[in-house]
């Protein structure tokens, strides 16, 4: 081959050929930036998920795509076991998660029962909707749809940003960044002594509503 031949090519006196390392260090920088994206990547789905996680509880209430009322006159108040709340359930200053008596259509719909005596209940509370001392409420916090499972003495307490709420004021906010009361539930006593609904929740269920 003669040298004008050789002139373009990559053997050339002229031509500089890449160091090992010059090399290397490229590959390196490839592998950072990759890294870099990936962490990017996993740490906006970590802050979508921890925003879309306190609502996953609220969807469950009606997985199934439900859109009537939760309550209505004449439904029972069950446990987790599907047991029906006897009026002697609860002592004074106790608490139950219960749920309506299992009817197609919903799946699950968590509601507080409070027990106070009936004195200790001030303004908020409707005392119409209460009965022997109880109170019913929807433990769907009302400003992320955490469920409201913590307490603080009398005060409940959704766990994820902290709202508080005083069972014996209407579940009235008293703390942190829920902007209204969890929604009461009207109940009474049926003729065989069980705890029974007269309708469904005064307000909305959960974050939104007015």
């Amino acid at each position: 081959m003669s040298d004008d031949e050789c002139g373009d090519c990559p053997c050339s006196g002229d031509a500089t050929r890449p160091s090992i390392y010059t090399d290397r260090r490229a590959r390196m920088e490839v592998q950072r930036r990759d890294v870099a994206k990936l962490l990017a990547t996993v740490g906006g789905l970590t802050a979508v998920a921890s925003l879309t996680a306190p609502l996953a509880g609220l969807t469950q209430v009606f997985e199934r795509g439900y859109s009537g009322p939760v309550y209505s006159d004449g439904v029972t108040l069950v446990d987790g076991d599907g047991e029906p709340i006897a009026e002697d359930r609860l002592a004074e200053g106790e608490q139950l998660t219960v749920f309506p008596e299992p009817r197609p259509g919903i799946e699950d719909a968590p509601t507080l029962l409070v027990r106070y005596p009936e004195s200790a209940y001030g303004d908020g509370t409707n005392v119409a909707f209460t009965v022997s001392g109880y109170a019913a409420y929807s433990k769907v916090c009302t400003h992320a749809g955490c469920m409201v499972s913590d307490r603080e003495g009398d005060t409940l307490v959704c766990p994820c940003h902290f709202g508080k709420f005083d069972p014996t004021a209407g579940a009235a906010v008293v703390g942190g960044p829920p902007g209204r009361p969890l929604p009461q539930l009207p109940i009474t006593l049926s003729s065989d002594g069980y705890l029974v609904a007269t309708g469904d929740f005064e307000g909305a269920v959960g974050p939104g509503g007015g």
